[in-house]
């Protein structure tokens, strides 16, 4: 065999059977080794056919293969067969005992298993580990003490649009705004040089990132700490809640909100009015209350249907937010039931005057499924501080007043006065 220039110290396995195979195997992906033959009277041996494959000459007989290598210096010979002649024949060619056979190839065959055992468990793990990393939900970013990005999985590639050949290496600052760099900054330098941390193993703390496109986002962020091969690293772990903020943005407005219309519920309006309140006794002026009641609703949501009647309340809703003042509040309470806050009414006057602009609103026909449709108001008014002084009696001397208004031809509006000299001319 013609000796060719090789890498590695050469190595001569005998014995092509599991040990053979294994030790092949080990070998074959270790630099400081080369085989240069493997021999083994059975030609279908598994060890014969890994050979094969990476072309490392195979012979079928161990002497001959022993002859084809004598001119490797150093070479060393793995005699995994039974065959204890082999020492005697390694000993006349090489002149010397280079040959491992016998109790220390079975000790060095259960070892070199062992070691493969233990790399496949290890190859699975690891494997078992990347997959979890590359498709797992939430974004992985790896950081070192410099803050130079070490890892960034396909999610967080997803979360901050950039690929992660853009990113490795560079600072993670990257991917926040510009008014929180700073801040990060001084972050990991108390944590260097003090060991104390407000970032550290708190779960979901909410941030603000920054995308590729120039896109600021709300993140949700767990950072913990990992000392690898004596080297700090920081590990974050980051979810885009855009579209949770937006379910929160939306559950909290119609908390307050009527879902029907987008007016302010019962709850809002009666803060808004409490605020009202508070500042007119601050500032001694009037605030009036009005109650609205549609008349006419019930027979077109019976007639025309749901649908007409929804589509009823909603050009309401925006008719009335036309006719009142920003510093004013109109609401919806429920079904065909309307309620304001006006602020700083100056005179009743005032009251009785937007109460007129209500009604003459709504006399205007609307279109419903193409058919002309009227109705109108009755309104009742209390007011601050003349009618009362809190939330609950000025609405419920208003909802009087508004009883009233029906009482008296509907489509008119009464103050909770009149329904004072109403109660003292019964009496």
């Amino acid at each position: 065999m013609a000796i060719r220039t090789r890498h590695g110290h050469p190595v001569l396995i005998i014995g092509a059977g599991r040990g053979g195979c294994a030790l092949l195997e080990m070998f074959i992906e270790d630099s400081l080794v080369k085989v240069v033959a493997m021999a083994d009277t059975n030609p279908g041996a598994p060890g014969i056919r890994l050979a094969k494959k990476y072309g490392i000459p195979t012979y079928a007989n161990a002497v001959d293969a022993l002859h084809a290598c004598k001119d490797y210096p150093d070479c060393i010979v793995y005699n995994m067969s039974h065959d204890d002649s082999i020492a005697a024949e390694a000993d006349k060619i090489f002149g010397g005992k280079r040959v491992a056979s016998g109790p220390e190839v079975k000790l060095f065959w259960q070892m070199v298993t062992n070691l493969k055992k233990i790399k496949d468990d290890l190859e699975k793990s690891q494997n078992h580990l990347q997959s979890i990393i590359h498709n797992v939900m939430d974004g992985i970013i790896t950081i070192d003490e410099s803050g130079a990005i070490q890892g960034f999985n396909p999610a967080a590639e997803k979360i901050f649009g950039y690929p992660q050949q853009d990113v490795m290496g560079k600072n993670v600052k990257m991917l926040m705004p510009e008014a929180d760099r700073s801040q990060h900054e001084a972050y990991i330098h108390q944590y260097l040089q003090t060991g104390q941390s407000r970032i550290l193993g708190i779960r979901g703390r909410e941030v603000t990132a920054l995308r590729k496109n120039g896109e600021m986002f709300p993140l949700e962020m767990s950072v913990s700490e990992m000392m690898l091969g004596g080297m700090r690293y920081f590990i974050g772990i980051v979810r885009d809640i855009t579209e949770r903020k937006l379910v929160e943005q939306q559950l909290a407005y119609f908390a307050h909100h009527d879902y029907l219309t987008n007016l302010p519920n019962r709850i809002l309006f009666s803060n808004s009015l409490g605020q009202s309140i508070l500042l007119a006794k601050r500032n001694h002026y009037k605030v009036a209350t009005l109650f609205l009641d549609l008349d006419g609703f019930k027979q077109i949501n019976d007639t025309l249907g749901h649908d007409a009647g929804d589509q009823l309340l909603q050009e309401v809703a925006r008719r009335l937010q036309n006719i009142i003042r920003t510093s004013d509040t109109v609401a919806r309470i429920g079904g065909d039931e309307f309620t304001f806050v006006l602020n700083n009414i100056g005179s009743n006057e005032n009251a009785e005057q937007m109460a007129g602009k209500i009604i003459a609103a709504l006399s205007v026909p609307f279109d419903l499924k193409g058919q002309q449709c009227q109705v109108g108001g009755s309104i009742g008014i209390s007011i601050y501080p003349d009618d009362a002084e809190d939330i609950e009696n000025l609405i419920r001397h208003a909802d009087a007043a508004m009883y009233l208004a029906k009482q008296s031809g509907k489509n008119t509006y009464r103050f909770y006065r009149d329904v004072l000299r109403e109660q003292s001319a019964d009496e």
